[in-house]
């Protein structure tokens, strides 16, 4: 499974040093990536000139995607807009990480591709987590039948606190209103029953949702199958939520998953790990169905800058 090179690289062997000669390159490269990404899961392109945000959102936009802003997305992380494509990836503080999750998974609207790019890297830690979902499945399903089977008919629903205002603190401190793009508690509970969410306010002003039943697996286009959610994410990081302190993940039925088949999962997914340690001016492009991310706590006097755009496959 994994004799393939991951994430594959790309570095500038022809020594361009102008955007504008990056941006012709990629005109005729572009679509040779893309295949390449559907097999790889993720590109690593290494050395190009790119120095600001301004640089990455062209670099991003020469694959022809179609945008998937922060604006419009159910993201609940807090994050910081610099073009009207191009984000912060998470404001969450350095000393937190970040666990191995599909980039909104837990939500019905999610990026199909991720573009990273890093404007400064840390002193020390600070790198990207990669992990490849199918082969994690496809080992998970083989040592155990019985839990991979209960995941794919059950699904999975997520339990969510909104808070009542930002807090930049948190890696889920996006408020409900922000993250539901809407001013008024009626139209917070509009957009939350044309999701198919069901929802109770707490005392203090936020906002707890719950999933409709998500899958929890993925068939990809190749046939394969992906370990597409937010498991780990939730069963490392996530705190029960609200006043009744709801576990934050449960099957689709509402029934708790077993600890062994989480332990179990968090073992195999470090076995495929390759954690990305970024160079200023790197750019990684991965398939938001295919991989995993996280991000590893960072320290030093150098700001760790790691920038996003969210693409869809095909343009809306």
């Amino acid at each position: 499974m994994t004799d393939l090179d991951f994430p594959f690289v790309v570095e500038n062997q022809t020594g361009l040093t102008r955007m504008s000669d990056v941006l012709n390159w990629l005109a005729t490269e572009s679509e040779s990536f893309k295949h390449q990404l559907a097999k790889a899961g993720a590109l690593l392109f290494r050395d190009f000139p790119i120095q600001t945000a301004e640089d990455f959102d062209k670099f991003s936009a020469a694959f022809g995607y179609g945008d998937f802003t922060y604006k419009d997305s159910l993201s609940n992380a807090v994050r910081i807009n610099f073009t009207p494509r191009v984000f912060s990836a998470n404001e969450a503080p350095s000393d937190v990480e970040i666990f191995l999750h599909h980039e909104m998974a837990q939500t019905p609207l999610s990026p199909d591709k991720i573009f990273f790019c890093c404007l400064s890297a840390a002193d020390e830690g600070g790198a990207t987590p990669l992990c490849r979902s199918d082969w994690l499945y496809a080992k998970f399903k083989e040592r155990h039948p019985k839990w991979t089977h209960q995941f794919a008919t059950l699904g999975l629903k997520y339990n969510m606190r909104m808070p009542a205002e930002t807090d930049e603190y948190s890696g889920q401190g996006r408020s409900w209103a922000s993250t539901l793009s809407v001013g008024t508690v009626a139209e917070a509970e509009e957009r939350l029953d044309a999701l198919g969410y069901s929802w109770r306010w707490e005392e203090d002003g936020s906002l707890i949702t719950t999933t409709p039943v998500m899958p929890a697996v993925k068939q990809l286009l190749d046939g394969t199958e992906s370990f597409y959610n937010q498991v780990l994410a939730a069963h490392l990081g996530w705190k029960p939520v609200g006043q009744e302190q709801q576990e934050p993940l449960t099957y689709g039925n509402d029934e708790s998953i077993e600890d062994e088949a989480l332990y179990e999962l968090a073992n195999i997914a470090n076995e495929f790990v390759l954690p990305l340690e970024w160079k200023d001016g790197d750019v990684a492009l991965v398939d938001n169905h295919r991989v995993m991310h996280g991000r590893y706590p960072f320290s030093g006097s150098r700001k760790r800058s790691v920038i996003v755009c969210l693409a869809r496959d095909v343009k809306k």
